[in-house]
């Protein structure tokens, strides 16, 4: 076994801390390197130290934060590294009421030890030391993330109850997800050959009786004209979709308005479902739902209470500033509504998303800056934004809304377009518009025996039945055997379709086996045969087959249109103050005129004695500097 590898996996197996939406690891892996009390001072939270080496262990352990110290960037990955420490103490600062006993600590590892085969002393201490940790430290660690997980629990337990205006608030705008399962009822052909499904299904689509071609062919439910449920009164019973393995269920609920799957593989099998009736879901009443609605809307609650308390104690953090290279400058980047955003908020998310993590390792580091400048940031300040302005919106609209601020935000972008409908122009529109979307190209595989005497090729047409190997039956009739391969009924170079595939397409074809005979063609002075299988026709799909799918669509669509409308004009009417640009500017400005500043050398060189200063800052007895606390509408992380 890895033990590194385990240990780190154990480690980040602890928990992850979700508040307010945000990934906040509260893990021994990153916990430990902001835990370590020997080293050099870079700046202390609370009177709590956070060292130089704590703070580059952290960055050499994110590949994101460790790519560049440089440019633009390296100061944005800078912002997040202080930032993230600074909050991670506040946080921890604030499990000093909650009590964990030794015993409890015990257990926890115990448990780690055993789920990752270190139950042996000397593989648990090797397994710790290769993480730069020792066995009182882990404990350390696992002794924080217990309370932390009691103080979760302590603030859901006080939680208040949700009220019946929130419970109403929430079922009215989620009525579409507490409804009673859609069912269908359907029948269904399944075979252990795709090629042979092919034709089942070529034959379905042509007008075969699909419950006697299930009864014919069916590995499943033949006795019952292949019904997915038993019979009642001679007709199939409706059933849910967990009825059908996923692949194929998805594609038979697809049918609201009736209709013949695809082939559709799932674990070695072929199934085509004929939805004979789509019933749909019916919504259920306040008081039918009124269990599952409590249940989300005391998370929501809960939810929020852990943001606040979070909130609170970024916000009376004391940060003071020892070496002035781990200084960092966090302006406001954003204001609404009375809350200051800070920029590091923003920073935040773009180190924490993985498109962006993805580009990082892909693009140079010079190259990301504008990328994210023009593009990914501007998006994101305008969701924070949205979220710190929720509250005070819903509270204005009388709107009993709950949760942290970026799920209030998206509720009333969901009250803004609870109007919204579809109509039945807007779906005959968007056919029209986008038939191509639901058309089937035609396609078949083909092999071609030629023979040199018209007759000959007649007589082998007439008497192979499909048994056997075309090639070798064709050859033993005298024929030459050319396999195409897939085909399409498209015009090459001279304009025209070659002359056997056309006739591939061709409606007198004559079934064989799993496959289907063309007429005899001449080529030149040669007679060919075609030898067609896995035949699908052009087709397209009637609206009726596909309006529903078009309607779930468009509403979508539409829904996300007019409630981010209604949210921006909401938001607008508190004339939020929009700094990025300016921010930007400044950081640029800045950056490009400084020298690199080098922290202070961990193993064995000296660190600067100027301590850093900030506006609004003290300068305490021991020459550090005290920054002044955030006032309430600080939001978190700002420093």
């Amino acid at each position: 076994m890895n033990k590194k590898k385990a240990v780190n996996g154990l480690l980040i197996g602890l928990s992850v801390l979700l508040v307010a939406g945000m990934a906040y690891q509260f893990t021994p892996n990153v916990g430990s390197l902001f835990n370590r009390q020997q080293g050099t001072p870079a700046f202390k939270v609370n009177g709590e130290v956070v060292t130089t080496e704590e703070l580059e262990a952290a960055r050499r352990g994110n590949p994101i934060l460790a790519s560049t110290d440089e440019g633009v960037l390296g100061d944005d990955f800078k912002t997040y590294l202080v930032s993230q420490a600074i909050d991670r103490k506040a946080i921890t600062g604030g499990l000093g009421d909650i009590q964990v006993s030794r015993a409890e600590v015990d257990e926890q590892v115990k448990k780690v030890r055993e789920s990752n085969n270190l139950t042996d002393n000397k593989a648990w201490t090797d397994a710790l030391q290769s993480n730069g940790l020792t066995d009182s430290g882990f404990r350390t660690q696992v002794k924080q993330q217990l309370a932390y997980d009691k103080k979760l629990e302590q603030l859901r337990t006080a939680t208040p109850a949700p009220t019946d205006a929130e419970l109403r608030a929430f079922y009215d705008l989620n009525k579409s997800n507490y409804q009673s399962e859609p069912q269908i009822v359907a029948r269904q052909i399944v075979v252990t050959d795709k090629a042979k499904a092919a034709g089942l299904l070529a034959q379905a689509r042509g007008g075969a009786d699909f419950a006697a071609l299930a009864t014919a062919n069916s590995a499943e439910g033949k006795d019952r004209g292949g019904a997915l449920a038993p019979l009642e009164n001679g007709q199939p019973r409706p059933v849910v979709q967990a009825t059908l393995p996923t692949e194929v269920g998805a594609a038979a609920f697809a049918l609201k308005t009736g209709g013949i799957t695809d082939v559709v593989e799932s674990n070695g099998k072929f199934y085509i479902v004929k939805v004979e009736k789509f019933l749909p879901g019916q919504p259920k009443t306040f008081e039918q739902a009124k269990a599952d609605v409590t249940t989300a809307v005391r998370q929501q609650k809960q939810n929020a209470a852990i943001e606040k308390w979070s909130d609170g104690l970024r916000q009376s953090a004391q940060v003071e500033y020892v070496d002035p290279a781990w200084k960092i400058e966090n302006p406001t980047v954003a204001s609404v509504a009375g809350k200051n955003i800070p920029y590091s908020e923003v920073v935040a998310q773009v180190v924490n998303n993985q498109q962006i993590a993805s580009l990082v390792s892909q693009l140079p580091p010079e190259q990301l800056p504008e990328l994210l400048n023009k593009t990914f940031k501007p998006q994101v300040v305008q969701q924070l934004i949205q979220g710190f302005a929720a509250p005070n919106i819903a509270q204005k609209l009388g709107l009993a809304l709950t949760g942290p601020r970026q799920e209030i935000a998206q509720q009333l972008a969901q009250y803004g377009a609870r109007d919204v409908q579809v109509t039945d122009a807007d779906v005959q529109k968007y056919y029209r518009e986008n038939v191509k979307q639901f058309e089937t190209p035609a396609s078949a595989t083909l092999d071609e025996a030629s023979f040199k005497d018209k007759n000959q090729a007649a007589a082998f047409r007439t008497d192979w039945n499909g048994q056997g190997d075309f090639v070798a039956a064709a050859t033993k009739a005298g024929g030459t055997v050319s396999e195409r391969g897939q085909v399409a009924p498209t015009p090459d170079q001279t304009g025209q379709v070659p002359p056997v595939t056309a006739a591939a397409f061709n409606q007198t074809l004559r079934s064989v086996g799993s496959g289907s005979l063309t007429p005899v063609v001449q080529v030149g002075d040669r007679y060919v045969v075609g030898y067609v299988r896995n035949l699908t026709r052009a087709s397209t799909k009637p609206l009726s087959e596909v309006a529903g799918s078009i309607r779930e669509q468009l509403l979508t669509q539409k829904q996300a249109e007019v409630g981010q409308a209604f949210l921006d004009k909401q938001v607008s009417a508190l004339n939020p103050k929009n700094n990025l640009e300016a921010v930007l500017a400044a950081q640029a400005k800045r950056v490009g005129a400084q020298k690199p500043a080098t922290p202070a050398t961990p193993e064995g060189g000296s660190a600067p004695t100027q301590s850093a200063t900030t506006p609004a800052e003290e300068t305490s007895g021991d020459g550090t500097s005290t920054e002044s606390t955030p006032t309430e509408s600080t939001p978190p992380a700002q420093r």
